[in-house]
């Protein structure tokens, strides 16, 4: 049985407020049905937007205007569904939106289409009348690169009327795992009865360094994951089907090319990620997990004692004092940076307190023309600290981009976007090892500080070491049943790691766990964003005030460059493969550094 807080129970000054997006849920009604009629009113544009110049420009600022608009309007009820996912009205008004975006996005499905039908002498032209349009540059690039995979309008229209369905999946995926599913209560070391749910053994047993715990509580974790596995299997399935069965639609040549043309990066790219990462930090993380059996004492490494902290001291931390040791670290940053990050914390962005419904993990909400939202569950331990780090890195980079880009350029790619928030988490560890009062809280923080790396470049690693073993397969037209997942992950993290791990077959249900599965491929590019901060950090390190300004110019960009274009311009070389192995390298340091310094 659950103990947790309901929502109405938990302070409202863990809560972020939404009142900034909409005062009250009338207002929210009342935009909900301005924007169906305004897309009405966008419609009359059809068959008129590049009549000239002026009447272009137009016409973009006004639809993506009404786009911002509807993101804030999308942004509301699902911050409100992630904040208590068992509330019925949060439910019915997700719904409703969901409905909404359908239709307007059938309504509006001509837009892309007739600029998608200029070619690049038109466009030129174009500019040449209004030279304004050539900030939406960016913009019509990329649709020019999607131009050859676009079906007929009307084919468009339909998979915009199907969205709703289409996106069911990950509501499915969402409802049961936050709402529906129960958990067995757990006993701790000393007997102690303790409630148990999934953002509980996510966000605190699974790095207890109670082992009875920490064992029970994966016992009682994987019982209920077992339970539903078919039905998550149906989902997922249902999930990797339909992107399969959209690329064959369009013409590309895979699932996983389809996926990668959206964010504008190369095969090469992202199977050097996988493929470099997975081989060569094997042996390190090998090495750490034996160092932890020894360290902990443990008969035998199991998987659930992965997460098990080395430094039982591990400190406890207050949100306060948490954010002023955030501020201070950040203050590198520069004061517009900083600004952004402090304003955050005195105006209640983050939503950090536990109750039952709420999403697990964490995530930071940028609709553009607001603040940023961020989502995590305080628990007090250096990792806790990281984390909010880690999505206050997300907010002040797309704080940045809404300040110096249009909407149309503001989000960059997926492979980037994990740059700015590890880039965050490293800064924060460096000034808590360099202030450190004591050895013990030095080894404490290179601990944390690796399981940024572990966190990254391996369990979002293994996912898409995974998630690209799931796409093949589905291409081949093999059933993706709950037994064939399962048996797929456990094959992946077998071969990671080795015997350094005494790994079950319940292990592989590991698949269920993350819903990153449902935004493309989303879960190797945490390696990727690391990849690129550690090369960064390093700058950092060496160079000092030239390097943090050249970093705070990238994120100013946004999505107005490609990912390579935004690498290059930090000084990062992503296509070189040692760009990888030197960041891989430094994790093996870090191991080093916490063999020598762990108590025999």
């Amino acid at each position: 049985m659950d103990h947790r807080l309901s929502r109405n129970q938990v302070p409202i000054g863990e809560t972020w407020n939404l009142t900034d997006l909409f005062p009250t849920r009338k207002a929210f009604q009342s935009e909900r049905n301005a924007l169906l009629q305004k897309s009405e009113e966008l419609a009359k544009l059809k068959g008129k937007l590049a009549a000239n110049g002026s009447s272009l420009l137009r016409a973009l600022d006004q639809y993506f205007d009404f786009s911002a608009r509807l993101w804030r309007l999308s942004a509301y009820v699902s911050l409100k569904q992630s904040a208590d996912s068992t509330a019925p009205e949060n439910q019915a008004d997700a719904a409703r939106v969901d409905a909404a975006n359908a239709q307007i996005d059938t309504t509006l499905s001509f837009f892309e289409d007739e600029l998608m039908n200029l070619d690049a002498g038109q466009w030129a032209a174009l500019v040449d009348e209004e030279a304004a349009l050539q900030a939406y540059q960016p913009y019509i690039q990329k649709l020019f690169a999607r131009k050859s995979y676009r079906l007929h309008p009307e084919a468009e229209k339909t998979i915009k009327a199907l969205s709703e369905v289409l996106e069911a999946p990950y509501a499915i995926y969402t409802r049961s795992k936050l709402a529906d599913m129960p958990f067995q209560s757990v006993t701790d070391g000393k007997g102690v009865a303790l409630p148990m749910s999934f953002t509980l053994y996510e966000n605190r047993y699974a790095s207890t360094s109670d082992p009875i715990l920490r064992r029970n509580a994966y016992e009682s974790f994987t019982q209920s994951l077992d339970a539903y596995k078919n039905t998550f299997a149906s989902v997922y399935a249902a999930e990797v089907a339909k992107t399969v069965a959209i690329a064959k639609l369009r013409g590309y040549t895979s699932a996983t090319d389809y996926l990668l043309q959206r964010q504008l990066v190369s095969e090469t790219m992202y199977n050097n990620q996988l493929d470099i990462i997975y081989k060569e930090l094997a042996p390190h993380m090998r090495r750490y997990a034996k160092l932890k059996r020894k360290t902990l004492g443990l008969k035998e490494m199991k998987y659930a004692d992965l997460l098990a902290p080395i430094d039982h001291s591990d400190p406890q931390t207050t949100f306060e004092e948490s954010k002023q040791a955030i501020l201070e670290a950040l203050k590198i940053m520069g004061p517009e940076y900083h600004d952004i990050i402090k304003e955050g914390f005195n105006n209640r962005w983050v939503d950090y307190g536990d109750n039952v419904g709420k999403s697990t993990g964490g995530f930071c909400a940028s609709p553009y023309g607001i603040h940023s939202y961020i989502l995590m569950t305080w628990t007090g331990d250096i990792r806790n600290i990281l984390t909010l780090a880690h999505e206050f890195g997300h907010a002040g980079h797309f704080m940045l981009a809404q300040r110096y880009q249009k909407m149309a350029n503001y989000r960059p790619s997926l492979f980037f976007i994990e740059a700015p928030s590890t880039m965050n988490e490293l800064i924060l560890a460096h000034y808590l090892k360099k202030y450190a009062e004591s050895d013990q809280m030095k080894r404490s923080v290179a601990e944390r500080l690796l399981s940024t790396y572990y966190h990254n470049f391996v369990t979002h690693l293994l996912e898409g070491v995974y998630q690209r073993k799931v796409l093949h397969l589905a291409e081949t037209g093999e059933a993706l049943t709950a037994s064939k997942l399962t048996e797929l992950f456990y094959e992946t993290l077998q071969g990671f790691w080795g015997d350094s791990v005494q790994l079950e077959e319940r292990d592989g249900l590991t698949w269920m766990r993350q819903p990153h599965y449902y935004s493309g491929l989303y879960s190797y590019t945490y390696s990727a964003g690391l990849t690129v901060a550690t090369a960064v950090a390093e700058q950092i390190e060496n160079e000092g005030r030239p390097a943090i300004d050249r970093w705070l110019s990238v994120l100013k960009e946004g999505g107005r460059l490609t990912p390579r274009q935004l690498t290059e311009k930090a000084h990062v070389d992503i296509l070189n493969s040692d760009t990888i192995r030197r960041a891989v390298a430094y994790v093996g340091t870090l191991i080093d550094e916490l063999q020598t310094t762990t108590v025999k």
